[in-house]
């Protein structure tokens, strides 16, 4: 029996990858063809998609991008009775583009069915949930204390600190809660996981409700995700019913359980207290901190809160040891990245690789450059409120401190490229109509800045006075630096990096000489 390996991922079905299954079945039926097709999760190679993957004695043969008229001349390539086809792509696994990955997080893309245990099983699944059952909770925060695992958000804030502070807060009921609210442009990693490999999503949240006390977890996910949602879901009872989850986890005579709550899509419900606002019932506003959710979070209680890819890297570390997670990236910055690439680039797609590799590395070697062909002009980082980095600072690492240096951030690990006929001016207008639009309203600099920010712009470009262009300048940095230092949250803190940025390393887009932008 021939086995194909179809993803089943939204984007690959979004090109067409559900037609290439049904045209597959057709033509195996017509000839009589025994097929075995499984659709698994995706490589995240998706400038190949659909791609299908056949078993062969070499590994996995790969094909794509294929559509449906390609199936009669694949099935004969894959048969054998073809010797060599236009969409052949070699044994996978041996693309340099994967092959020269670093993947811990995405072990399993591509590979794995996704709601299969016996997959996840066999690919290392619950190695690490089965440690920290062994373990007293305090060794588990210990372990991820000693790993040097951060935040995968924009304040990369050690995650060993939030779990040993929620572990010992005195209230007995306390929580975990998920942010998978990703709303920023040219970010997919956390729908990729929570449709590809649900179960280590769940598996890390166990173990840090062991760790820290909580019998109760939260995946706050955005409704524009209703196929990972529904994964989600699907997964929850495979897991309960095979004792992952419910009121003995795994034997340790502890009670953990979860639950998908579904935002509206307000972008604002991605900073941690308007999503456990929202989570409440309540209308999405930031609260002020202290205090901080890590003492009073849901409900006013002690709440670890952590996006998908942190909580992600949970199992991994118990499974092979602080030691072993430590030995990947630079500086402070430990561990690996799934960098996301997007906007106007050949190759798009995930590529996962500790921190350290630089800015050009991963545009020009992975993403081949601009698909226009075009030269490149700047690379957006961070998402939509992240820095434009010119190719002047396209060596710098990926790595926290790295870009902090350069006025830059990493963020959630997007990167959407852009070729040299963006104009920066109408990028750093954007920003400001964004945060204008998704701001919760609650604090001035955001509130008004944002809106004040968009009539500044519009002046700028308009002005043909010499002096009159150079105060608007000022006073568009003077207001990204009270937006950035003056804000309630990052909201309103972080839309100062386009916008200072695009004024900065591209004043020609403004009206500006480098000489009037620098004074």
């Amino acid at each position: 029996m021939l086995k194909v390996h179809v993803p089943g991922d939204s984007v690959a079905r979004a090109v067409g990858a559900d037609q290439v299954v049904e045209a597959l079945q057709r033509e195996a039926e017509r000839r009589n063809v025994q097929l075995d097709i499984r659709r698994t999760s995706s490589r995240g190679l998706y400038w190949l998609e659909p791609l299908l993957e056949c078993d062969s004695e070499q590994g996995r043969q790969g094909f794509g991008p294929v559509t449906p008229q390609d199936v009669p001349g694949l099935l004969d390539a894959m048969i054998g009775a073809e010797a060599d086809h236009r969409l052949a792509l070699g044994a996978v696994e041996d693309m340099p583009y994967l092959k020269t990955q670093q993947r811990l997080l995405f072990a399993r893309a591509g590979i794995t069915r996704p709601l299969s245990l016996d997959d996840y099983r066999a690919h290392g699944g619950f190695a690490g949930l089965e440690a920290a059952v062994a373990l007293d909770g305090a060794e588990v925060v210990a372990a991820v204390l000693d790993s040097g695992l951060r935040g995968r958000g924009g304040a990369a804030f050690p995650a060993g600190i939030k779990w040993r502070t929620v572990r010992d807060a005195k209230p007995a009921q306390k929580y975990v809660v998920c942010n998978a609210d990703e709303g920023d442009s040219g970010t997919f990693a956390d729908r990729m996981l929570m449709e590809g490999d649900p179960y280590l999503l769940i598996e890390g949240m166990i173990i840090a409700g062991l760790a820290v006390g909580a019998d109760k977890g939260y995946i706050y996910v955005r409704s524009e995700y209703p196929d990972a949602i529904r994964t989600l879901d699907q997964a929850f009872v495979i897991a309960r019913q095979a004792g992952y989850l419910g009121t003995n986890v795994a034997g340790s005579g502890k009670a953990f359980d979860l639950e998908v709550r579904v935002g509206a899509g307000a972008y604002i419900c991605g900073e941690e207290t308007a999503l456990l606002e929202s989570i409440e019932g309540k209308r999405g506003i930031v609260r002020a901190k202290p205090p901080l959710p890590a003492l009073e979070g849901l409900f006013g209680l002690p709440t670890l809160v952590h996006n998908v890819l942190t909580l992600a890297s949970v199992p991994i570390i118990l499974a092979k040891g602080a030691p072993f997670y430590r030995d990947f990236g630079m500086g402070r910055s430990l561990g690996t990245m799934p960098f996301q690439l997007a906007g106007n680039v050949r190759h798009g797609g995930l590529v996962e690789r500790a921190f350290g590799l630089t800015l050009r590395e991963l545009v020009e070697d992975y993403g081949g450059g601009t698909a226009s062909g075009r030269p490149l002009k700047a690379a957006q980082v961070g998402g939509p409120l992240g820095a434009w980095v010119p190719p002047s600072h396209f060596d710098t690492p990926l790595d926290y401190e790295a870009f902090a240096a350069v006025g830059a951030m990493l963020g959630h690990g997007g990167v959407v490229v852009a070729d040299d006929t963006l104009n920066m001016a109408s990028m750093a207008r954007f920003a400001l109509q964004f945060c204008a639009e998704e701001s919760c309203g609650k604090c001035t600099p955001c509130r008004i800045g944002s809106t004040r920010g968009m009539e500044v712009v519009d002046r700028l470009i308009a002005s043909d006075d010499i002096t009159e262009r150079h105060d608007h300048a000022l006073l568009l940095r003077d207001l990204c630096d009270t937006m950035q230092y003056g804000s309630l949250c990052a909201m309103g803190g972080m839309t100062a990096y386009p916008v200072a940025s695009a004024l900065k390393y591209f004043p020609a887009d403004f009206g500006l000489t480098q000489a009037e932008a620098a004074q």
